[in-house]
């Protein structure tokens, strides 16, 4: 049986998209590996002795490590719709830290939908993803815009 794939049509602005995915816990050898892949060798991502003088009293992920691992698992839970790509990031934020030992999940609602300024055949679809903490604590909120194909073009 073929898959039904949604068209901009068919999403509605508040439709839980991911209610939660699966989990991944943070490692220490994903800050690492982190570190290495982005150069950031900052001492609140490595350095125990230093981050024992500052406020959260040990090493903190980094936000893009939160950040990545959320759109993994977010990826990892989604169907690949032909009709949807990514437009792009409009808010990302981390109200949260990730020490290592966290264990991360995802969740995506649709939180806005308008027409495209110059494409009648596509709409912009905006999720709002999601990625907390075993404590339900939001380590890291992206707003995230899809260029979606329209089933009926725009007159």
């Amino acid at each position: 049986m073929a898959h039904e794939f949604k068209y901009f049509e068919d999403f509605e602005i508040g439709d839980i998209e991911i209610e939660k995915t699966a989990s991944r816990t943070i490692t220490e050898s994903d800050m690492v590996f982190h570190s290495m892949h982005s150069g950031d060798w900052m001492p609140h991502h490595n350095d125990e002795e230093w981050c024992k003088t500052q406020p959260f009293k040990t090493r903190i992920a980094h936000g893009n490590l939160s950040f990545c691992v959320g759109t993994g698992l977010i990826v990892m839970a989604s169907d690949m719709n032909p009709n949807v790509m990514s437009y792009g990031y409009d808010k990302l934020r981390y109200p949260h830290p990730v020490i290592p030992g966290d264990t991360l999940t995802a969740s995506v609602k649709v939180i806005d939908k308008k027409d495209h300024p110059k494409r009648k055949t596509h709409g912009l679809m905006t999720h709002g993803e999601t990625v907390t903490n075993q404590k339900g604590e939001v380590v890291c909120y992206a707003e995230h815009v899809f260029y979606t194909l329209r089933r009926t073009p725009l007159d």
